[in-house]
């Protein structure tokens, strides 16, 4: 499982002209899962994204201090299987190892439903569709969280 993780200002996504998912101050999160992935790697990404130290603490202090849960952040959570887009070779990606669609479909509910768990505003966008997604991206802070299946 990959998660690009963004902390943002604000967030949201569209699909044909019409916002489905926006956000204030949170996480950005862009979900590609793996052919392998398991319930083992979303219950890991879900505390890691929950968890992780992103934000200041309220006396500005510029150090990360606080998790999204700390500040009661919001999350916007989107599908993205071209995580797993393999350009290594020739010129078009390869996605072998992307999970199927219906297994994608299964994996990222289950992701998003855990997340909603934690009580905090999680709104996503409309798995496998075309989607349009506006980043306010503050830092800028963006990094790459895997979870490799065993």
């Amino acid at each position: 499982m990959r998660v690009v993780i963004q902390r943002v200002k604000s967030s949201q996504v569209a699909v044909n002209g019409e916002i489905l998912g926006k956000i204030g101050q949170g996480l950005n999160l862009l979900v590609g899962i793996a052919n392998t992935d398991t319930d083992v790697e979303i219950d890991w990404m879900v505390r890691k994204c929950l968890e992780l130290r992103l934000f200041p603490d309220e006396e500005g202090d510029e150090r990360w201090q606080k998790s999204v849960q700390e500040i009661g952040g919001e999350l916007l959570v989107v599908s993205q299987f071209t995580l797993y887009g393999d350009c290594r070779k020739g010129r078009r990606p390869s996605f072998d190892r992307s999970a199927t669609p219906q297994s994608a479909a299964d994996l990222y509910d289950r992701f998003v439903t855990k997340l909603r768990a934690s009580g905090l505003q999680v709104e996503t966008g409309q798995f496998g569709a075309m989607m349009q997604v506006t980043i306010e991206n503050d830092g800028p802070v963006t990094l790459l969280l895997e979870k490799e299946a065993i």
